[in-house]
């Protein structure tokens, strides 16, 4: 008998091992893609972080029908609870902007992600719409610090020579997080939509933890973490002696584009203000572009949370089980296309093409636009999900490059600043605007995603990047002979205090 029960639990301790190895052999493989444990650590973080935000709005998207029938509610309400959370978040961030630029950030995202959780909880326990709406308000306020945190992190954290294929890990996260809103939470809410508010706020509380215990980057992005095995990047130095911190800088350099010399930053960026700041990062017409075609991809994303499984559910004439699982391999895709577009654009500025990000990101958008015109009219979902799924892939292609041609472009002492006076705001006009409006995400148009109009984002001068920057029109040339002409440094003045934290 002894024996009958022994050799019943071999199977049981086989699998399990084989398991567990098979886990291991995966978290190496992924600890090895990232480049060690530590920078591992970080990229999942902080896309858990974007993941968590992204999974709450999914949640009200899939909680839709549940939320109707119990609060006695129509579409227009649903969409108000996202609205007002992303209007909330839009003038939320510019306090947090101003707080990521001056105070430790790894504290500050984490005590805002405890907030998070309670918001969640109260969402839960909210008894009527009024009180849902209220807890929806609170929750808009203390998500408003994921952007500018996040983004400030990833500048001082990586390497401006990996920053688009780090973003896509990042950004990865946030599809990932509406995924999980829509197949657990979504089907949770069938059973219980307040249920599915708690099961979302419980992780939030051992995230916060976790980011709590990170260590803060050094300010200026003067101390990255380096990949074990990454390839060394040479360095032009600059007229002055300084290196050029980015591959943009020493490809603008080779070319000799000369900085514009309105908007040299003569100034130490510490001591300017909420409004001086925002002045000089909207004067820049590069990152304005940047700002509008990120939002044209957010612009569909938001639709898709909310209105998602209300779409597919008539469109197509399938269950809402069916269509989630549809939706599934539509976010699936998009993981690919920010993996793809991130990696893509880095290589491309390492081969020597200036406007490699911008390239990607304008070509993804235009195959953006095409592929979705035949999924709009199609009845059928399985002729239908190859069109949207591609059309997804190219879509959130487009965002990892525009994320790290920015940060190529605005002075490390301002990416708090810059993400709270621009990206939010255009992001969560565009989804109040969606929302608020109840209709099909489909019907939107991913053309704005094309708002460069050719212009580089990597277009800063041969002087640092923490001193100027360039929003002069550059064509997308690969440098094969850089010439090393020197340009005269009379008409920019040199900022010594830049880069210091």
């Amino acid at each position: 008998m002894t024996g009958d029960a022994s050799g019943g639990r071999r199977p049981v301790d086989l699998a399990a091992a084989v398991a567990g190895r098979l886990a291991r052999a995966g978290s190496n493989a992924v600890t090895a893609a990232l480049g060690g444990r530590v920078r591992t650590r970080v990229i999942l973080l902080l896309a858990s972080v974007l993941a968590l935000a992204s999974a709450d709005s999914a949640t009200v998207g899939a909680s839709a029908i549940q939320l109707r029938h119990d609060l006695h509610i129509d579409n227009t309400d649903v969409g108000l609870l996202v609205a007002v959370t992303s209007l909330v978040a839009a003038a939320a961030s510019v306090p947090f902007g101003v707080l990521a630029d001056r105070v430790r950030r790894t504290r500050l995202l984490g005590g805002a992600i405890v907030l998070w959780g309670a918001a969640m909880l109260w969402s839960a326990t909210a008894p009527t719409f009024g009180q849902l709406l209220l807890a929806r308000l609170f929750l808009g306020g203390v998500t408003a610090a994921a952007g500018p945190i996040v983004a400030s992190l990833v500048g001082d954290w990586f390497a401006s020579s990996e920053r688009g294929r780090i973003y896509g890990y990042i950004i990865s996260g946030e599809l990932v997080g509406a995924a999980f809103g829509f197949a657990v939470t979504g089907g949770i809410a069938t059973l219980s939509w307040r249920a599915s508010f708690v099961i979302l706020a419980l992780p939030a509380f051992a995230l916060a933890w976790l980011v709590f215990a990170l260590p803060e980057p050094t300010r200026g992005g003067r101390n990255p973490l380096i990949s074990a095995t990454a390839r060394p990047v040479a360095a032009a130095a600059g007229a002055d002696g300084e290196q050029q911190a980015t591959d943009a800088q020493r490809l603008a350099n080779e070319l000799g584009i000369e900085p514009d010399p309105e908007l040299v930053l003569t100034r130490d960026p510490r001591r300017l203000g909420l409004l001086a700041a925002a002045r000089y990062v909207l004067s820049i017409r590069t990152n304005v572009a940047l700002i509008l075609a990120s939002a044209g991809g957010y612009y569909f994303l938001s639709g898709v949370q909310t209105f998602g499984v209300e779409f597919v559910t008539k469109q197509y004439g399938i269950a809402q089980a069916l269509s989630t699982l549809v939706l599934l391999a539509v976010g699936a895709a998009g993981v690919i296309g920010v993996l793809v577009g991130g990696g893509l654009g880095d290589f491309l500025l390492h081969r020597g093409f200036l406007n490699g990000r911008i390239l990607v990101s304008a070509i993804a958008a235009t195959a953006a636009v095409i592929l979705f015109l035949p999924a709009i009219f199609i009845r059928s979902p399985l002729t239908a999900l190859p069109y949207i799924s591609l059309a997804a892939l190219s879509l959130s292609a487009q965002n990892p490059p525009i994320n790290a041609a920015r940060l190529d472009i605005v002075h490390p002492l301002l990416w708090g600043r810059a993400e709270a006076s621009a990206r939010p705001c255009a992001r969560s006009r565009k989804r109040a605007h969606r929302c608020c409006s109840g209709r099909s995400p489909t019907t939107c148009s991913a053309a704005a995603g094309q708002g460069c109009n050719g212009r580089s984002p990597s277009c800063s001068s041969r002087l640092p990047p923490a001193r100027t920057s360039c929003t002069r029109p550059c064509a997308p040339t690969r440098v094969t002979s850089p010439p090393r002409r020197r340009l005269p440094q009379h008409r920019a003045r040199n900022f010594r205090t830049a880069g210091r934290g």
